[in-house]
């Protein structure tokens, strides 16, 4: 191999590692940045990561809205019709926030509640998030399953 050749090899190598390494750590960034969205039944039964940041999604059980007087913080109920999870969230609340309306909030579980970091309500009302309508879609064919079985 002449010289010349070499040194292109070389050059060409270091080119495709660096294009390689640089490809992992854009794939290795976004997976740590995803937040996947669950349902509280996905969630109690222990699909959701009990330590990583995720979305819950489903709709404000009624009567569960509950505003501390002297503070911005909230504590209500999300559920998908068959499994409730308790949420605590400190902020404003979104104008469309309502009991019976579909929800989708952001943040981590903690001492067996879902602490909310941004909360987003439905803006219609025939609108359903798909990811959310999917979630209590799923939770409704296990619930189905799981009571016509033995």
């Amino acid at each position: 191999m002449t010289p010349t050749r070499r040194r292109r090899l070389i050059v060409i190598s270091l080119v495709l590692a660096a294009v390689a390494i640089a490809g992992g750590l854009t794939v290795l960034a976004l997976q740590q940045n995803m937040t996947y969205l669950f349902s509280p039944s996905e969630i109690q039964a222990g699909i959701a990561p009990s330590t990583a940041r995720f979305r819950l999604g489903g709709v404000v059980l009624e009567k569960s809205v509950k505003r501390a007087s002297d503070s911005l913080e909230v504590d209500f109920v999300v559920t998908d019709r068959f499994k409730e999870m308790p949420v605590q969230y400190t902020g404003i609340l979104p104008d469309l926030f309502r009991e019976g309306q579909s929800v989708v909030a952001s943040g981590a579980l903690q001492n067996g509640r879902f602490v909310a970091s941004e909360v987003l309500a439905k803006h219609d009302e025939t609108y359903m998030p798909k990811e959310v309508k999917d979630a209590i879609d799923k939770a409704k064919a296990s619930h189905v399953t799981a009571a016509s079985g033995p």
